[in-house]
Parts: C-alpha cells; sequence; structure tokens
C-alpha cells in the first residue's frame, strides 16, 4: 500500500512540473556562484552568490545582487557592505540569501515571478546538517517557491558529468567547488559512499592571500586571490622550478602605502599545498570505506573531477598520481551541477534522488 501510495505521489509530483514546466527551476546555489536551470531552457543565469547591502540611517536596503555586486567587493564605502550569504556551501545569512534568490528568480521569470507557483530543486551539500538544508528550504520557499525539492550535491554533479548513476556500476566523483569538496562513491541512484571536506575554492583564495602576507608583507584583496588562482594555479611544482611570473598589487604592511611585487608559479603551488592536500585525503579516506565490488568497478570507470577546483591545472595528474586510478574532468565541470539538478528535475529516471527534507 505505501509503495503505491509513494508511487502516485511521484506521478503527481512529476505531472505538476509538467504543467508548469516554463516556470519551474532547478537552482545551484553555490558559494562562489549560483546557476539557475529553467526547465525546458536550460542554464538561463549564471552569477556571483554576492549581495551589496547599503546601510542609510539604520534602515538597510539590497543595492546590488550578482555581478554588479561582485565588482563591489573590497571597494564600498563604509555605508554599502558586499555580502556573500553562503559559507561552506550552506547559508550563512538566511535573510540575505532570501533576498539573493528572489532577485535571481525576478531576474529569470521577471513579473510571473509573484506568483506562488515555481516548484525549485536546489542541491546541498551531503555533509550538511538537517538544520542547514532547513535554513536554504525556507529561504527558497520565502523567496516565492511553492514547493521546494533538495538534491545531493554529489548526485547532482555525478548526473550533470553523464555518469552511470542509475546503473549498478560504482563511479566515484570529486566535486570540488567553492565552500566545499564533495567525495561519493555512486550506485544504482544511491550515495554507497559520501565525504564533505570544507575546503574549496574559497579555502584556496585564503591561501594564497595568507602566503603572500607572511612571505611578502603584502596584503592583497579576495578579489586578486581569485584571479591570481584561476590564472596561475597550479596543483604541483612547474617542471622548472619557477613557472609563469606573477606581478602582484597590494598593500605594504610595513610601510602603509600601495606596492608592487613578483612572485612565480612555484610559490602558487606552494601556497595551494595544504588545500590540496586535504582534497587529496578527503579522496583517499573514501576509497578506503568503499565496498570491494564498487572499488572494481571504480578502477575501471576512474574518478571524475567537476567543479571550478577541477580546472587547477595539473589537479587531475596529481591524484591520478596519487591514487594509481585513471582521473578524468567533466565536459564542463563549471555548470555540471546545475546541469545535474536540472535533469533530475525533468527526467522521471532521476525521481528517487530528489528529497523533500
Amino acid at each position: 500500500m505505501s509503495g503505491k501510495a509513494t508511487e502516485i505521489s511521484m506521478s503527481s509530483f512529476f505531472s505538476r512540473f509538467m504543467k508548469f514546466g516554463s516556470q519551474n527551476m532547478a537552482i545551484d546555489l553555490g558559494t562562489a556562484n549560483t546557476l539557475v536551470y529553467v526547465q525546458d531552457r536550460g542554464i538561463v543565469l549564471n552569477e556571483p552568490s554576492v549581495v551589496a547591502i547599503e546601510t542609510i540611517n539604520g534602515n538597510k536596503s539590497v543595492k546590488a545582487v550578482g555581478d554588479d555586486a561582485k565588482m563591489m567587493m573590497g571597494k564600498t564605502p563604509d555605508s554599502i557592505e558586499a555580502i556573500r550569504p553562503l559559507r561552506d556551501g550552506v547559508i550563512a545569512d538566511i535573510e540575505i540569501a532570501e533576498e539573493m534568490i528572489k532577485h535571481f528568480i525576478r531576474k529569470v521569470h521577471g513579473k510571473r515571478s509573484l506568483f506562488r507557483y515555481p516548484e525549485i530543486v536546489i542541491c546541498v551539500p551531503s555533509g550538511s546538517t538537517s538544520v542547514e538544508r532547513r535554513a536554504i528550504r525556507d529561504a527558497a520557499s520565502n523567496a516565492g517557491a511553492s514547493q521546494v525539492y533538495l538534491i545531493l550535491e554529489p548526485m547532482a554533479a555525478a548526473i550533470g558529468a553523464d555518469m552511470p548513476v542509475t546503473e549498478p556500476v560504482g563511479s566515484m566523483v570529486v566535486d570540488i567547488g567553492g565552500g566545499t569538496t564533495e567525495v561519493a562513491v555512486l550506485s544504482l541512484r544511491g550515495l554507497a559512499y559520501t565525504t564533505s571536506v570544507r575546503v574549496g575554492g574559497d579555502k584556496m583564495d585564503e591561501a594564497i592571500v595568507s602566503y603572500v602576507r607572511r612571505h611578502h608583507n603584502l596584503l592583497i584583496g579576495e578579489a586578486t586571490a581569485e584571479r591570481i588562482k584561476k590564472d596561475y594555479g597550479i596543483a604541483v611544482m612547474p617542471a622548472d622550478g619557477i613557472g609563469e611570473t606573477i606581478h602582484l598589487k597590494g598593500r605594504d604592511l610595513v610601510n602603509g602605502v600601495p606596492k608592487e611585487i613578483t612572485i612565480t608559479q612555484a610559490n602558487i603551488a606552494e601556497a595551494l599545498s595544504e588545500p590540496i592536500s586535504a582534497i587529496i585525503e578527503g579522496v583517499r579516506i573514501a576509497l578506503e570505506n568503499t565496498a570491494p565490488e564498487l572499488a572494481a568497478d571504480i578502477v575501471d570507470q576512474g574518478i571524475v573531477l567537476t567543479g571550478g577546483g577541477a580546472l587547477i591545472k595539473g589537479l587531475d595528474d596529481y591524484l591520478r598520481e596519487e591514487t594509481g586510478l585513471p582521473v578524468s574532468i567533466a565536459e564542463d565541470p563549471l555548470s555540471c551541477v546545475a546541469l545535474g539538478t536540472g535533469r533530475a528535475m525533468e527526467d522521471p529516471i532521476y525521481r528517487g534522488v530528489l528529497m523533500t527534507a
């Protein structure tokens, strides 16, 4: 009886999606960026998860969201503060997160978003607590969603990377996001083993800032560190021990004046060694806890890297060397989670991976 009831419930769920297909959304609510996937339209929005708040006479109002707010980071007057409402993959400021989600819904749907009928699927880190998941669900609900469903981030990443998650075959995905790295072994629409390492792109940026401060007495901003990571980030020492030359501008901590210095790619590799080692350790732990039959499949299937961190130069080779397993990077690592969340929303074959609680 309960099985039949579940079947009817799931059938009703997907009929509602078809009824309002053009309105329903899948959201990759990431620490660094938020991507929105609209049913039958694909990814329609990809903007930084940043909100600029202006305070006038004690009253707070939203000044900018997304790209416009990101440009303000580190450059705002006292009355304006650029905030990232998500930390480590979960909501740190629910009110600001609600405003951000509302803004993105309006940007995607315009005035139609005033109606409370969009159904939304949002991905959450596998290591998130029930309280953290409730915060994400409440933020989306308060932003105008009539129904909110959740999907675990590694599952969404695997679906987006076209991995065989519905088959009785073990496969491993490593999703390196802004706040967390999700490591999971998947089989038959489920997670056979998963671990969430709270190390990602943000920790890499912090490591670069800390390295430059410690070794050169120069303070650089978060945006500068992120640019260095994207342009020059490397997982292993360059072959010549030096690599490319990088010019950095910041504030001299000794004299208190602006200053420019020169560092090398080898310095960046040294700075990133600690967060990358934490990611490698997370992969090792997952492999150690994987059932023998699934481990045998991973030897054949290999490990797939997704997320922005997968683009760090040489990371796939380093992981291949450390584990002895085949390692590949997904075709579109930055969009994998959003694509997977959207496909889980659209395709009945993935109906078992969505959660309501």
